[in-house]
């Protein structure tokens, strides 16, 4: 592949995502990470799970996003209470004919927040995430195709663990990332409470994009070029999290890994790696690249032991180690 010629064309895709940014900007302080990585997982038709406190700009960061993109923008509180039907539709009887009519849920939509997801109970949890795997709902005996693009940003209290149902380690994988969502540093936290406190009116995102510009963004990373020794590199990590023991300096980890990531880990790093790339201007994935997204793939996708998480050993603590040991390309 001539690389001069992919990154002619891929560097047009880089500056639109930093207009993007550069809009999203205009409405949200700070969360720089968050929108990087919706945009990622835009660019790669992967999902989000999100752990961190309320009050963080989560729905406002995708909303933004969706009116910055020209996208629609949906939100589901889930509660108890929730019905599978609720999220994906159902049939309604009408008298006056004698005929089922499908209504449709709130998942026909682009971007989709479920709000602390772990509330819901399993059925409610696996018809949303048979949605984002399939990216197809079934509504009687006719099966209708989601829009494109198709991304649900799912949200976690992890303080909060009363009265929920946490998602089974096989559910939790299908999401491409999870990222841990922090507190703004006190230079943000001060600019959003001088945003707020003025009379000014609150700054809106425009629509600098549109849907078919997201589907040339997955075109074009397509394009990206992943050297064999960087995927040599992904593998490496990630069999380190299977087979620790055959790495030396990590035999240690044995003890506290009880199961490592799934070859769904292998593609979504290696997507995520050349999307990093992309949104950056790049035709070409680095071991740079791998680094700066590798916890937020894999973090969710390592069980520990009951002996790690006694000594409160962390998946990202594990990742850290492995990083500090696998050679580097």
């Amino acid at each position: 592949m001539d690389i001069a010629n992919a990154t002619e064309r891929i560097a047009a895709q880089g500056e639109l995502v930093r207009r993007i940014k550069d809009e999203v900007g205009k409405v949200i302080v700070g969360q720089e990470k968050l929108v990087d990585r919706l945009i990622l997982a835009l660019v790669t038709n992967g999902h989000i799970l999100l752990e961190g406190v309320p009050g963080l700009a989560k729905t406002l960061s995708v909303n933004t996003l969706a009116k910055a993109l020209g996208l629609d923008f949906k939100r589901i509180s889930f509660t108890p209470d929730l019905l599978p039907a609720d999220v994906v539709g159902t049939l309604i009887y009408s008298p006056k004919t004698g005929e089922f009519s499908p209504k449709k849920g709130p998942v026909f939509t682009n971007l989709l927040l479920a709000d602390e997801i772990n509330r819901a109970p399993a059925k409610v949890q696996s018809a949303l995430l048979e949605s984002m795997q399939e990216k197809q709902v079934t509504i009687g005996e006719t099966t209708y195709k989601l829009p494109e693009p198709f991304l649900v940003l799912a949200t976690q209290n992890p303080i909060e663990q009363e009265g929920t149902y946490p998602l089974p380690e096989a559910q939790v994988d299908r999401f491409m990332f999870k990222c841990l969502i922090d507190t703004p540093d006190r230079a943000d936290e001060r600019r959003i409470m001088e945003r707020f406190a003025s009379n000014a009116k609150a700054p809106e995102a425009k629509a600098i994009a549109t849907p078919e510009d997201i589907a040339n963004l997955r075109a074009a990373l397509k394009e990206v070029y992943c050297d064999e020794k960087v995927g040599d590199y992904i593998l490496d990590i990630v069999f380190a999290t299977r087979e620790p023991k055959k790495t030396k300096g990590l035999e240690g980890l044995a003890e506290q890994i009880q199961v490592g990531a799934s070859p769904r880990a292998t593609l979504a790093l290696n997507l995520a790696a050349r999307a990093n790339a992309l949104v950056r201007g790049r035709a070409y994935a680095t071991p740079q690249d791998v680094k700066e997204i590798v916890h937020d793939v894999l973090r969710h996708r390592i069980l520990l032991t009951y002996e790690a998480e006694a000594e409160n050993v962390t998946s990202d603590m594990i990742i850290d180690k492995i990083l500090s040991v696998v050679p580097v390309p």
